[in-house]
């Protein structure tokens, strides 16, 4: 099973999947409201308003499993990401990405090291995974900003 074949319900609660960015490149990002590194929703959006147009997506996904910071319900989350910081990518369903409830997704995503050589169990929230279209997977710490050269040159590639 690809990770765009597995369920997935968008906040709302609607059924879905990542079935729709098939072929396109897409930034999987576990998010929290609550956050030091909440300010990174800012650049998020940046990266997706600037690469929709190249077949690129951010997609988050809340978690609350680093020191309850994302506490809110769906609705609560929506209005934050939307208000505050005018968020238009595509936000799934509160999930697990560490434990023994660890989403089906993320069982998948945490098998991928990042440059430094780290695989496991997601740090803290903002952790990014960059999926290209050939499926490939490149992991990225959550200190990593939406805006580092890094990032940008990996979706570029990816792009490319």
């Amino acid at each position: 099973m690809t990770l765009y074949d597995i369920a997935i319900n968008t906040l709302a609660g609607s059924p879905s999947s990542l079935a729709d960015h098939r072929g396109r490149s897409v930034l999987v990002v576990n998010v929290a409201s609550k956050c030091g590194l909440t300010p990174q929703y800012e650049g998020l959006e940046a990266l997706h308003e600037r690469y929709a147009d190249r077949g690129f997506s951010v997609v988050g996904f809340p978690c609350n499993q680093f020191a309850g910071q994302e506490p809110g319900s769906a609705d609560e989350i929506a209005t934050f990401c939307s208000t505050t910081y005018g968020v238009t990518f595509p936000l799934f369903e509160k999930i697990d990405v560490n434990g023994e409830n660890r989403h089906p997704l993320y069982q998948q995503l945490v098998e991928v090291e990042d440059a430094d050589g780290y695989r496991g169990d997601v740090r803290w929230n903002f952790e990014k995974f960059l999926v290209a279209p050939d499926g490939s997977i490149e992991r990225f710490a959550p200190t990593v900003t939406p805006e580092d050269p890094v990032l940008v040159a990996a979706i570029e590639a990816a792009l490319s």
